[in-house]
C-alpha cells in the first residue's frame, strides 16, 4: 500500500445522504491510514533510539500520512454529519398562522413582496421592518439553521444552549451561604446564613452572513428556500462561532472559554481557568510526555470528568497522535466503527481550529465538561433583509441572528499550558 491510497478521501463524501457502504468504506480507508501512520511512527521512534534522530525520509513520510489521516477524518466526519442531518419539515404547517407567515416570507424572498409580511409582523407586534433590519424568518428556517449549527460548530455541539427573548441573559449564582450539614433527629440546627448572590451576564451579539442568489434560482419553485438559506449561512455562522466561543473578547462577540484569566490549577479561584503545565516550553516533556495529559485529566474533579472532552486543533492533535503510554500503546484512538469522535485517554477529542497551536506558554489543549462549563445563548429570531441592488444581477440576503456565550462554571474547564511550570 502506498500513500496514494490515502490521497483523495473527500471524493467519498459526495453530496446527498450517504449509504452505509460509503460510511464503512470511508472508515476502512481511515483505519488503513491509521495503521500505516502507527507503523511509520514506530519506525521513527526506533530510529531515534538507535541514532538519536529520525531519518528525514521517515519523517517526511509520517508527515504525509498525518495529513492523509486528517483528510480521512474530515471525510468520515462529513459522512457522519450527513447521515445524522434530519430532513427539513415539509408539507402543511401545523397551524394557519405559520403557513401564512411562510407563504408571505416565500413571496418576499422570491419576488421582494413586503406587504403581506409587513402586515403579519404588525399584527404580531414585531417592530422589525425592511428598513430597520429585515423580517423574521419562518420557524422552519430558524430551526434548520439551529440544527445545522449544532452539528458543525464544535463548541456549540458540546456546550449548553439557552434560547432567550431578551438581549441579555442573566444567570444568578451563590458566592456564599446556603449552609448545610448533618444533624441528629432531635438536635438543634444552626440558622442558615443568608445567601450572597451574584450573577453572570451573557449579552447576545449580532452575527451576520450575506448569501447571494440569482433571480433564476429564486424563480424556480422546486428550490426549497428554507433549506437553501440554511445551507448558505451554515458555514459562515459556524466559522464565526467557532472562533468566538474559544477566543472571543466578549465585547463585539461572545466571550470565549480561553478569555478569562488563567492560573495554575493549585491556585485556582472562581473567575479564573485553571491550567497544568506540560513540563517543557512549547512542547511535551521529552521523557514523560503523557504525564501532562494525565495531570490535566485529574485536575478536573470527578463530577466533571464523567462527561468531559478534550478540545484542540488538528495540528495539536497530530502531535498527540504520536504519544504512547509506558506499555507502548497509543494514547489517541480512532472513532469506533466510524461514528463519533476520536478519543484520547478514553475521552472524546473535539477538533476546534480556533484553538492555539503548540507554542511556548500557549494553552493549546482544553479539557472539561463543556456542557456545564460553557453556555451559548441564542436570542430567538433570525432576520433576513433582501437586497437586490448592491450586487446586481445577484440578490443578496443579509441574514442576522443574535448569539452570546461565556463560561458559566469556571471549575468545569482546565487547560494544558505548554510551559515548564
Amino acid at each position: 500500500m502506498t500513500l496514494a491510497d490515502f490521497s483523495s478521501p473527500e471524493t467519498k463524501a459526495a453530496e446527498g445522504a450517504p449509504s452505509s457502504l460509503e460510511v464503512v468504506t470511508a472508515f476502512d480507508d481511515f483505519m488503513r491510514a491509521f495503521e500505516a501512520f502507527k507503523e511509520t511512527n514506530d519506525e521513527r521512534l526506533a530510529e531515534i533510539e538507535q541514532r538519536l534522530s529520525p531519518d528525514v525520509v521517515t519523517s517526511e513520510k509520517l508527515a504525509r500520512l498525518d495529513d492523509a489521516l486528517d483528510r480521512q477524518q474530515r471525510a468520515l466526519d462529513q459522512l457522519s454529519l450527513k447521515s445524522r442531518r434530519p430532513p427539513l419539515e415539509t408539507g402543511v404547517a401545523r397551524d394557519s398562522g405559520r403557513a401564512e407567515h411562510r407563504s408571505a416570507f416565500d413571496a418576499y424572498v422570491r419576488r421582494g413582496e413586503v406587504a403581506s409580511l409587513k402586515g403579519l409582523e404588525s399584527k404580531a407586534l414585531v417592530a422589525g421592518t425592511d428598513a430597520q433590519g429585515g423580517y423574521l424568518a419562518p420557524d422552519a428556517t430558524e430551526r434548520e439553521i439551529g440544527r445545522r449549527l449544532a452539528e458543525v460548530s464544535p463548541i456549540r455541539a458540546i456546550a449548553s444552549v439557552q434560547a432567550v427573548t431578551a438581549s441579555v441573559y442573566r444567570k444568578p449564582f451563590a458566592t456564599e451561604g446556603f449552609a448545610s450539614g448533618w444533624a441528629a433527629e432531635t438536635a438543634a440546627r444552626a440558622q442558615s446564613a443568608t445567601p450572597v448572590l451574584d450573577e453572570l451576564t451573557f449579552p447576545a451579539m449580532e452575527l451576520y452572513a450575506m448569501p447571494a442568489a440569482t433571480q433564476t434560482l429564486l424563480d424556480d419553485a422546486a428550490v426549497d428556500l428554507d433549506q437553501w438559506i440554511a445551507q448558505e449561512v451554515e458555514t459562515a455562522f459556524a466559522e464565526q462561532e467557532s472562533v468566538a466561543f474559544v477566543t472571543g473578547d466578549g465585547i463585539t462577540r461572545p466571550q470565549g472559554f480561553l478569555t478569562p484569566p488563567k492560573v495554575a490549577n493549585g491556585s485556582w479561584s472562581w473567575g479564573n481557568i485553571g491550567y497544568v503545565a506540560s513540563g517543557a516550553a512549547g512542547a511535551f516533556d521529552a521523557d514523560e510526555p503523557a504525564d501532562a495529559l494525565l495531570d490535566l485529566v485529574y485536575a478536573l474533579r470527578a463530577g466533571y470528568r464523567r462527561n468531559a472532552s478534550f478540545v484542540m486543533n488538528r495540528r495539536t492533535q497530530a502531535a498527540v497522535r504520536k504519544l504512547k503510554d509506558v506499555d507502548g500503546r497509543y494514547l489517541w484512538e480512532p472513532p469506533a466503527g466510524g461514528q463519533g469522535a476520536a478519543s484520547l485517554l478514553g475521552f472524546p477529542v473535539v477538533e476546534a481550529e480556533a484553538m492555539p497551536d503548540v507554542a511556548a506558554d500557549a494553552h493549546a489543549i482544553a479539557f472539561g465538561d463543556f456542557r456545564r462549563g460553557y453556555l451559548v445563548v441564542d436570542r430567538i429570531g433570525v432576520r433576513i433583509l433582501r437586497d437586490p441592488y448592491t450586487a446586481k444581477p445577484y440578490v443578496l440576503f443579509y441574514t442576522t441572528k443574535r448569539v452570546g456565550g461565556g463560561v458559566q462554571d469556571f471549575d468545569a474547564i482546565k487547560t494544558l499550558r505548554f510551559a515548564a511550570s
